[in-house]
């Protein structure tokens, strides 16, 4: 084989790669595993490293497939976003078929790694695909509410390593559930206005009364306050066995506020760049309260 054929298979090795992350969003499946991890962690006295791994495989694959599935729905509208112009299906690189087949993989995968753990981490894998697939996504061109019917699916994975870990959804996991759920809107909400004038062209409505305005802003706030709220919670001792000491609260409350800082910022200039600040800021929130709440565990 000469060296022309060998860097043409590499090449093309590459690309199909490159295709796969982006038909499953690595770096979303990712963080999701990462939340579902902590979730077992606080769930535990001591770690079952198989159990973990097999949560964060079946996790993954989940994710992966609910994307996947996403993409092969919105084929057509993501070939009008610049955002996502460059995705394997609208640029012809990969064909439907494939992309179902890696999306129907994955998902009985999936299924089956997370019944390994036991039924009910399944069942709430497998409501979580349907949830995203066939309600929020067709929703997001119909209605506002779409958003809140995404946000039950992107709820599952904190409270799913919970479930994992005790085979049980009780008030607990129910925190956990509704941390993450509070969460989602001013998320995506942010990023709804940023992507606001993309999101027009194909017909989504992914903003509060699909309008760009102060009215939005408000339920951004408001959420946000929410989030707060149910997130610092645990130290009233209202959350079962999840509980956290006084000093770890504050800390939650300040990533908070931070967010909260540029949701009231954005009321003020209702400029993109103050929405991106936001998105950002909830991002760190997401990413450091699991951790703050893990330490906090194992600390005491």
């Amino acid at each position: 084989m000469n060296s022309a054929v060998i860097t043409e298979t590499k090449t093309s090795m590459k690309t199909i790669f490159s295709d796969f992350k982006q038909l499953t969003k690595v770096g979303l499946s990712l963080s999701v595993v990462f939340t579902s991890a902590t979730g077992y962690l606080l769930a535990v006295d001591v770690v079952n490293y198989i159990t973990l791994f097999l949560l964060s495989l079946g996790g993954f694959f989940m994710v992966g497939a609910s994307n996947a599935f996403n993409q092969v729905i919105e084929k057509d509208t993501d070939a009008i976003m610049k955002r996502t112009q460059n995705r394997p299906l609208p640029t012809g690189r990969m064909s439907v078929n494939v992309a179902l087949t890696i999306a129907i993989l994955l998902t009985i995968a999936g299924i089956a790694i997370l019944y390994s753990i036991n039924p009910k981490t399944a069942l709430f894998g497998a409501v979580s695909i349907f949830l995203y697939t066939s309600v929020y996504t067709p929703l997001k061109a119909v209605t506002p509410l779409a958003v809140f019917v995404g946000a039950i699916p992107g709820a599952i994975p904190f409270m799913l390593g919970w479930v994992a870990a005790t085979n049980q959804f009780g008030i607990e996991a129910g925190f956990l559930f509704m941390i993450q759920f509070f969460w989602q809107f001013p998320h995506f909400w942010a990023i709804g206005w940023l992507q606001f004038e993309e999101y027009q062209k194909v017909g989504f409505n992914m903003l509060p009364m699909n309008t760009k305005d102060k009215g939005a802003v408000h339920q951004m706030i408001f959420y946000t306050v929410i989030m707060i709220l149910v997130s610092v919670a645990p130290v009233l001792k209202l959350s079962g066995t999840f509980y956290i000491h006084p000093i770890s609260a504050i800390i939650v409350a300040l990533l908070g506020v931070y967010m909260l800082y540029f949701g009231l910022k954005l009321r003020k200039t209702l400029q993109n760049t103050d929405a991106r600040k936001l998105m950002l800021s909830s991002i760190l929130y997401i990413t450091l309260v699991p951790i703050v709440y893990v330490v906090d565990k194992f600390l005491h």
